[in-house]
């Protein structure tokens, strides 16, 4: 029949960016298939296109999975951005910031993951979290500054609080599944009511220059 389609490797193509459409359809293999189904030859395939464009902007898979955990701190930068949106107080911001944080970690399993081997990999997080303004870095370190009173604080004290949230976010993203978490889930009124609760509980939110 005339209209059937033609094999991917040979339908020719129509992104108007080749090199997003690549890192998407690596994403989208990682989310369906994991990380062991990746490979350049895959993701051409995936986006269909012949076997040796990835090779036009990616020399092998460890640069494609560098372009893809970019993708992901840029994606949850913006997931930070939205989750603090309509919060009111500089205390409901940073409930929300950790709140959207363990959600855009929930959401993207993979994605989170390959974010986080990368920057394990080079013993650094990206360059941009603690220079850029709206990175989700800066944007947990901004709202500690909201909340401060008082004398100001130091540098470093602002440093080492920014770090202590980023890492109790990062911590309850690791274990907000457990089972184990069940009973209390369904007492506080469900996963969000207990992601909450659980990070108001820290000291993250104490003010920086609190005695």
């Amino acid at each position: 029949m005339d209209n059937l389609a033609a094999p991917a490797e040979n339908r020719p193509y129509h992104h108007g960016d080749l090199r997003r459409a690549l890192v998407a359809a690596a994403r989208r293999i990682l989310e369906n298939e994991g990380p062991a189904a990746l490979s350049l030859r895959a993701v051409a395939r995936e986006a269909g296109v012949s076997p040796a464009a990835p090779y036009h902007h990616f020399k092998d898979k460890n640069e494609l999975l560098e372009a893809v955990a970019h993708e992901g701190w840029e994606a949850l930068d913006a997931a930070m951005t939205k989750a603090r949106a309509d919060a009111k107080t500089p205390r409901e911001r940073m409930t929300a910031l950790g709140v959207g944080y363990v959600y855009f970690a929930r959401d993207n399993p993979a994605l989170y993951r390959v974010m986080y081997d990368r920057s394990r990999d080079k013993d650094a997080l990206p360059d941009h979290m603690n220079k850029s303004p709206d990175s989700a870095y800066c944007q947990v370190r901004d709202t500690i500054l909201e909340r401060t009173s008082g004398d100001a604080p130091t540098d470093i004290d602002v440093e080492l609080s920014t770090i202590a949230a980023w890492c109790a976010a990062h911590g309850l993203a690791e274990m907000s599944g457990f089972k184990q978490f069940t009973a209390l889930k369904e007492a506080l009124g469900g996963e969000e009511a207990f992601l909450r609760a659980v990070l108001e509980h820290l000291g993250m939110f104490a003010r920086v220059n609190a005695d």
